[in-house]
């Protein structure tokens, strides 16, 4: 049980770290003045996504970038 929380721990963990590294990728483009259509927090099916103007937020089922 301990083994399996410490598993649980480290994938959240790891995909927070990815997630900031990618959220620093998006917001370089936005203040370069690149078109981002589309940003997600994991990859794969989406569980939720919003349109904002041109750029598509969604969040999705496998941690990672």
């Amino acid at each position: 049980m301990l083994a399996t929380l410490r598993i649980i721990e480290i994938v959240i963990g790891v995909g927070i770290l990815i997630m900031i590294h990618e959220l620093g990728h998006f917001l370089a483009a936005k203040w370069a003045g690149v078109r981002v259509d589309k940003f997600a927090l994991g990859m794969g099916p989406k569980i939720w996504a919003v349109q904002r103007g041109e750029t598509e937020y969604s969040i999705r089922w496998i941690p990672g970038g």
